[in-house]
């Protein structure tokens, strides 16, 4: 790993100039940064690293956080399940092995969620097969700071 290309987690977030127009509280995520920004409505934002969908996984869009969840449970989506035929069908929470990590608030749609991660080398890259994965600290930082209905924002 080259030095300086990925932030370590305790520097991981940070307060930065955000000025888009979203609304405050909201979450922008933008997939060519592989950031995550929770909006302040002072023209600024929290600014957090992520990982995002792998090439062909991404989307665009607007959604709502419309669940929220400590140490979750995970079956894995059919998809990757098929791509991975020796998954189990469900990863207990709190299992080293259960890729959501410490929390997770799942997305209108049913499809993705924003959580945390066992693969915390993964975040600053493209790895997912769409979910937005932070390291566990963040993502219990962000977790205390929305709610659910927060509108999350997707944009390349």
């Amino acid at each position: 790993m080259l030095a300086g290309l990925v932030a370590t987690p305790v520097a991981a977030r940070e307060v930065v100039p955000f000025a888009d127009g979203a609304m405050p509280g909201s979450v922008v995520i933008s997939v060519s940064q592989r950031r995550l920004y929770l909006v302040n409505g002072d023209g600024t934002a929290i600014r957090y690293p992520v990982a995002v969908g792998k090439p062909g996984k991404q989307w665009f869009g607007t959604k709502a956080i419309d669940g929220k969840y400590v140490q979750p449970a995970w079956s894995p989506p059919s998809e990757v399940k098929r791509d991975n035929p020796r998954l189990p069908n469900l990863i207990a929470g709190g299992s080293p092995h259960n890729p959501m990590g410490a929390a997770a608030m799942t997305l209108s749609g049913g499809e993705y969620a924003i959580h945390g991660t066992n693969r915390p080398s993964s975040v600053g890259t493209w790895a997912s097969y769409g979910c937005i994965r932070m390291y566990n600290q963040d993502v219990v930082d962000l977790y205390d700071r929305v709610s659910v209905g927060t509108p999350v924002y997707v944009t390349r």
